[in-house]
């Protein structure tokens, strides 16, 4: 029998799951508690150990080993254009696709106050953009001549082409660290962000591969082949697309709520009815927002914050609750026994929920056109979305986790989120798993990860 073992190096947890080839099922799956301060390799190997506990690694033979990481934490990236509405928004999206975690946008020009305000951030990644190409140069190149005062943090330029010479000769006298990639709206509405994900992710994978301990795991070197979020997205992509040999499930969100982060992907057509009006950037068929100020640990006064009368609909009191989250920021690894503390952390669950497809759908606005009322659509619309999985622990673990996805139906103010969809779960906790094997074998990708969701009513 030959296997793969697909390993996904989490902040908190390592994962490893076997896939026996010839039955095409999964195997087995472990996971171990990280520690990115002692180093990576402890996770790994003690991760290794429970597996081989369980099946005897040394009668199998390992076909394949391939791997994904969050354990640099998800980049810190600062995205700058020139109007909100456009070239910034067109940062924020080539950044969150990447698998980064933007901590800030600017808008026009830079002034010496964000300079210093970008430095003290110490973001891992500048993402710099700024007018279709042929159009506007002012706002690119002055805000690079801004930026070549920052000496250590690496620069992705995405913007204007013709402004490329002139950028450049700016930087290569000074000791920036920077880099060219395609412009990210080379037209008005035109989103093309592959090559600036491109260059994103391999400074993020020169991150991943020098995390402590990494280089101590040979076979593991080499194999890392994407951030974990890109796994889930593949895994997502995979799901509502199908292969040559199975259907897919169609339109689809995934919701995976974190100790930091709640990231929300969706797979469907950003446009729905042709009788709306779009305005704003065009999205994309694949969609993925991170919201690092939603999270059950690190971001659970945050979570509180964003949204207090979802957290005091409940038995509890302002001071109760601001005891409680401060309670899990301080305790990021704790994991709850105790009945109450259970019920509250689905409390912060569902909030999580919906702040963040709240932010990640579209919204919609009636307006007078030619003569007629019409709909003006600005964003993605979610309504006809026919499955929500969720995944993450809190998820997972929960004795009813649909109640706390349902909350993606919960839309704000003519927001366009879901209105029907089934829901299941990642019960294996595979998704990222699935993501990298899909890279190699779609079929047997799908096969499993249709095996192992588990639908709740």
């Amino acid at each position: 029998m030959s296997f793969y073992m697909l390993v996904d190096f989490g902040s908190t947890y390592t994962k490893i799951s076997l896939i026996d080839i010839e039955n095409g099922r999964l195997f087995e799956r472990v996971n171990a508690h990280t520690s990115v301060k002692e180093g990576v390799d402890k996770g790994f190997e003690e991760a290794l150990k429970k597996l081989d506990e369980k099946v005897n690694l040394k009668n199998l033979e390992i076909k394949e080993v391939l791997a994904c990481s969050s354990t640099y934490g998800g980049l810190k990236m600062v995205g700058i254009g020139i109007t909100p509405q456009y070239t910034t928004e067109a940062a924020k999206r080539a950044l969150v696709g990447a698998g980064a975690k933007l901590i800030k946008a600017y808008n026009y020009y830079l002034k010496e106050r964000d300079i210093e305000e970008i430095e003290k951030l110490n973001p891992d990644i500048i993402l710099l953009t700024g007018g279709a190409d042929g159009g506007n140069k002012d706002y690119i190149i002055e805000n690079a001549k801004k930026l070549s005062k920052i000496k250590n943090i690496p620069l992705v330029i995405a913007g204007n082409s013709s402004a490329k010479e002139e950028i450049e000769n700016i930087l290569k006298n000074s000791n920036s660290n920077y880099i060219f990639a395609e412009n990210v709206m080379p037209d008005v509405n035109r989103f093309t962000p592959e090559d600036a994900k491109e260059k994103i992710r391999e400074i993020f994978m020169e991150k991943i591969t020098h995390a402590k301990g990494m280089d101590k795991i040979k076979i593991i070197k080499d194999r890392v082949l994407m951030p974990t979020p890109t796994a889930v997205l593949k895994a997502a992509e995979l799901m509502a697309m199908g292969t040559e040999k199975y259907e897919g499930f169609g339109d689809l969100i995934v919701v995976d709520i974190g100790g930091a982060t709640t990231d929300i992907h969706s797979v469907s057509e950003a446009h729905k009815l042709e009788s709306n009006i779009l305005e704003g950037l065009r999205e994309y068929f694949l969609k993925r927002t991170v919201e690092g100020d939603m999270g059950m640990r690190y971001s659970a006064y945050s979570a509180f914050e964003n949204y207090r009368e979802g957290f005091l609909s409940h038995d509890y009191s302002e001071e109760e609750i601001i005891k409680k989250c401060t309670m899990r920021q301080k305790n990021p690894e704790i994991i709850f026994q105790d009945e109450e503390e259970l019920k509250f952390d689905k409390v912060i669950a569902e909030n999580c929920v919906r702040v963040s497809i709240n932010r990640h759908a579209g919204s919609i606005r009636k307006g007078y056109l030619n003569g007629h009322y019409i709909d003006f659509q600005d964003g993605k619309d979610l309504r006809f979305v026919k499955k929500a999985i969720g995944t993450g622990g809190v998820i997972i673990n929960n004795k009813n986790p649909k109640e706390i996805l349902e909350k993606i139906k919960d839309g704000e103010n003519n927001k366009l989120t879901p209105e029907n969809p089934s829901y299941f779960i990642d019960e294996k906790y595979i998704l990222s798993h699935i993501g990298l094997l899909s890279t190699i074998d779609k079929d047997l990708a799908f096969k499993i990860l249709s095996e192992n969701l588990k639908e709740v009513k």
